[in-house]
């Protein structure tokens, strides 16, 4: 199964099903699309500025900077005092990759232009994550850039 890792707490809020979209600068190729991927939190540290940011941005008036759906904040605030609850080098369940849209063309779900990363060339496609399933627990695994072949087990 092809896996891709994300940072803290974006795959944790995929997973939450409050992150409807994983942006991209690029669409998807065309043979991931409609796949079943595993979405893995890298092990990069969450900073507590970045929750922080999120809060604030979720409560102020443009929330749909975030891409984050309006449920996602009780579930930082609840990180907001420890991000390290957070799992990371683990496979923390899967998902099933839609067919990639312009980023422009789902500014109606959010009010405005959507940018859930610092790097504004990073927020061009929108990839949506359907069909959610969490592992409980989540599945250690060490991950890699990109898409990558994750042989773990979904039991």
């Amino acid at each position: 199964m092809k896996a891709l890792t994300i940072w803290q707490p974006w795959a944790s809020l995929i997973i939450l099903g409050h992150k409807p979209y994983e942006f991209r600068g690029w669409p998807v190729h065309k043979s991931l699309r409609g796949q079943r991927i595993a979405i893995h939190a890298g092990a990069r540290p969450v900073k507590q500025s970045e929750i922080a940011g999120l809060i604030e941005c979720l409560r102020g008036p443009e929330a749909w900077l975030t891409g984050l759906t309006a449920d996602a904040l009780p579930a930082l605030e609840a990180l907001a005092d420890d991000p390290a609850q957070l799992s990371h080098s683990a496979v923390l369940g899967t998902a099933v990759l839609g067919k990639p849209i312009r980023a422009t063309e789902i500014i109606h779900q959010f009010g405005g232009p959507v940018n859930d990363s610092d790097r504004s060339d990073q927020a061009n496609f929108a990839w949506p994550m359907l069909e959610i399933s969490a592992f409980q627990p989540p599945i250690p695994a060490r991950g890699a850039q990109g898409f990558w072949n994750w042989k773990g087990s979904m039991t």
